[in-house]
């Protein structure tokens, strides 16, 4: 185990963005709008009990990073973070060196007994990449799981998995606990983790979104006939040249959009 920011294997999920800071205090009166939603309780308490991790947990892992603390002590933190923070209990919901085919993942996340994501913990200095995907995609595809978790304590990843050939990964959130973002745009993006937000499959709807905006799938929308045929209409409006539908696809694919939306 070894090795912070990994990308996609395949598909082009895209990461959390940050929300910018809010411009309220907490003493200022604020009235609320007509019909804006109010969150469950469930929900406010696990966003109050993710803020409160984050904050609680910002010194023992800065102090991690500083040392360059082992894998060992890495995980435990997360180990603290995962129950005091994103609501799961150790004994009930964690299983430790999961094996899978003469392998172990450093955690089974389960939620009312069925295996819902593994996790795989790297050392706090390690960057996440590719190689460390690969590893709990394994895991993944061997015991049917859709969701797989990454992270050094700093950097936490969750990447959605469709099954087929080939098998798609998406990228469904980041989010760097000692990054300057703050505090709101961390809880949010970590809200998603929680054990009752997996519960309710909140994570699903967040990865259907991104994978739905993701620059691969925009790329697709652009190359359609359809879009293709109106960008040739647009064009003889404006300048009066009845351009070719292949010629308009062959200047999107090769001088417009990046390759990698392509592959």
């Amino acid at each position: 185990m070894s090795e912070q920011a990994a990308q996609p294997i395949v598909g082009d999920g895209q990461a959390i963005t940050p929300l910018g800071p809010s411009k309220m205090t907490e003493s200022s009166p604020v009235k609320k709008a007509a019909g804006a939603r109010t969150a469950p309780k469930w929900e406010a308490d696990a966003r109050d009990r993710v803020r409160g991790a984050i904050r609680r947990y910002a010194k023992p892992l800065g102090d991690l990073v500083a040392r360059d603390a082992n894998e060992g002590d890495t995980r435990l933190l997360i180990t603290d973070f995962l129950c005091a923070g994103l609501g799961y209990d150790k004994y009930e919901d964690l299983t430790t060196e999961y094996q899978v085919k003469g392998e172990f993942a450093d955690y089974g996340v389960r939620i009312d007994k069925q295996l819902v994501a593994f996790i795989e913990v790297k050392r706090c200095s390690q960057k996440l990449n590719t190689k460390h995907l690969r590893q709990v995609q394994m895991y993944a595809v061997n015991e049917g799981v859709e969701w797989m978790i990454l992270s050094n304590g700093q950097v936490w990843q969750a990447y959605h998995m469709t099954a087929g050939l080939p098998v798609v990964v998406d990228l469904a959130l980041e989010v760097d606990l000692l990054s300057d973002t703050g505090l709101a745009a961390k809880t949010d993006a970590l809200f998603y983790l929680t054990k009752e937000a997996f519960k309710r499959r909140l994570i699903d709807d967040l990865w259907r979104a991104r994978a739905a905006t993701s620059p691969k799938s925009l790329a697709q929308v652009l190359l359609s006939d359809v879009v293709a045929d109106a960008i040739r209409k647009e064009l003889r409006r404006q300048t009066n040249y009845n351009a070719d539908v292949n010629e308009i696809h062959r200047i999107l694919r090769g001088e417009v959009l990046r390759p990698e939306t392509l592959a």
